[in-house]
Parts: structure tokens; sequence; C-alpha cells
């Protein structure tokens, strides 16, 4: 079942007009529902990391890059950690 913030995400997103069926699985942390939720508010491509194995951190990171119009491929991967993401998204900026 759903913990109080995870419902609190759910929440936002249905006021939001967005279909939190993306999200809305207990499998997601709050903190996961939320970065989906605000990639989904900034019109990216949530696909790319909607999947339990990135953590928050990483998500953001790749939610970052969609904005930033980066080839997230490059670091949207597991195995990297946030702050590898974090690097490697700095030098394609460059």
């Amino acid at each position: 079942m759903f913990n109080e913030k995870q419902l609190h995400q759910i929440e936002l997103g249905i006021i939001a007009g967005f279909d939190v069926s993306i999200y809305a699985k207990p499998e997601f942390t709050w903190e996961q529902m939320d970065e989906i939720r605000k990639g989904l508010g900034d019109g990216v491509d949530v696909s790319v990391y909607t999947k339990p194995e990135f953590d928050w951190e990483q998500m953001r990171r790749i939610r970052w890059g969609l904005l930033d119009g980066l080839d997230v491929s490059i670091y949207a991967k597991p195995e990297f950690s946030w702050k590898q993401m974090e690097e490697v998204r700095w030098r394609l900026l460059k």
C-alpha cells in the first residue's frame, strides 16, 4: 500500500491532470514519484527514467538532462551514481 507522502504525490498529479498510473505504484518512493510528476509537468519523456532501479537523485539528473535537450541515454543507466550522472551532464553541456 501507499504511505501518506506517496498518496500526496498521487493527489498532486491528479490535481494537475496527469496520468498518475505512470507513477502510482508502491515500488516508487514518494521522492521518485515527485521527480516523475515534475517531469510530467515539464513535458519531458518520463519513460526514460520511470524505473524503480533509479533513485530519486538519479531521476532528477536525467530529468534535468532532458530539460537541457541532452541525449541522456549516455548516462541514464542505473549503474551510474547520481554524482556520475551529474558529471556527465555537465560535460555534455559544455
